[in-house]
This record gives structure tokens, C-alpha cells and sequence, in this order.
């Protein structure tokens, strides 16, 4: 991926002060949760996905240019990753990295060198 991971990219149709909470998310191959928080600072936007049952609650930080599209009319985010990756992914633990810089890297060193998926 060229640019910076963590900007929303310009055909996303993400819209200015919509609340992402609750929003379910896709990957490629099928669904991977629900949006559990969500922050749209500058150079610095993500989404943590809850996963609930399909790995066991585990919450996963997504950058926002892992984000391919926003469709707020079925409240439905999707991602250019797959199950898989997802699950692989460093998990988010809110009272541990929530602000962390050292787990803010990690991530988008994971997220960065991740292969993109095809659409």
C-alpha cells in the first residue's frame, strides 16, 4: 500500500461526524464483527473491531486505509483483508494500548506490510 495506512482514503465515503459504533465489518472472505470504537484524528485514524464469538471476543485494531468502502445506509464497513489476516493481527486490548505508541507501531507494521486483497 502507497501513503499513509492510518488516512481514510478518498473513495471510502467516510462522512464527518457519523458515529462508526455498531457498524459490522467485512473482509474479503466474510464477516469479522462489529466496530467497538473508533478514532478519525489526523494521520492517525482506526476502527477496533470486536470479533465477539467467531475468535473468542478478541478486539483488532484497524487502521482507516484498510478501509476499501463505507456504506452507512446498511451500516456496514468493509476491509481489504482477509479472515485470516485479521485473526493473525496483534490484539487490542483497550486499557493496555488505548494511546499506546509502541502498540500504535506494531500495528501498523503489521497492517503496512500485510498483503492488500483484489477488488
Amino acid at each position: 500500500m502507497t501513503g499513509n495506512i492510518w488516512v481514510y482514503r478518498l473513495t471510502v465515503g467516510r462522512l464527518e461526524g457519523v458515529d462508526l459504533t455498531g457498524y459490522k465489518v467485512e473482509a474479503v472472505d466474510g464477516s469479522i464483527g462489529k466496530v467497538d470504537k473508533h478514532s478519525d484524528e489526523a494521520d492517525a485514524s482506526w476502527i477496533v473491531v470486536d470479533t465477539g464469538p467467531w475468535i473468542f471476543g478478541r478486539q483488532v485494531l484497524l487502521p482507516a486505509g484498510t478501509i476499501t468502502r463505507i456504506d452507512a445506509n446498511e451500516r456496514k464497513i468493509y476491509v481489504d483483508r482477509t479472515r485470516e489476516q485479521v485473526k493473525d493481527a496483534p490484539e487490542f486490548v483497550r486499557e493496555k494500548h488505548l494511546g499506546s505508541a509502541d502498540h500504535h507501531r506494531e500495528v501498523g507494521g503489521y497492517w503496512g506490510d500485510a498483503p492488500l486483497g483484489r477488488f
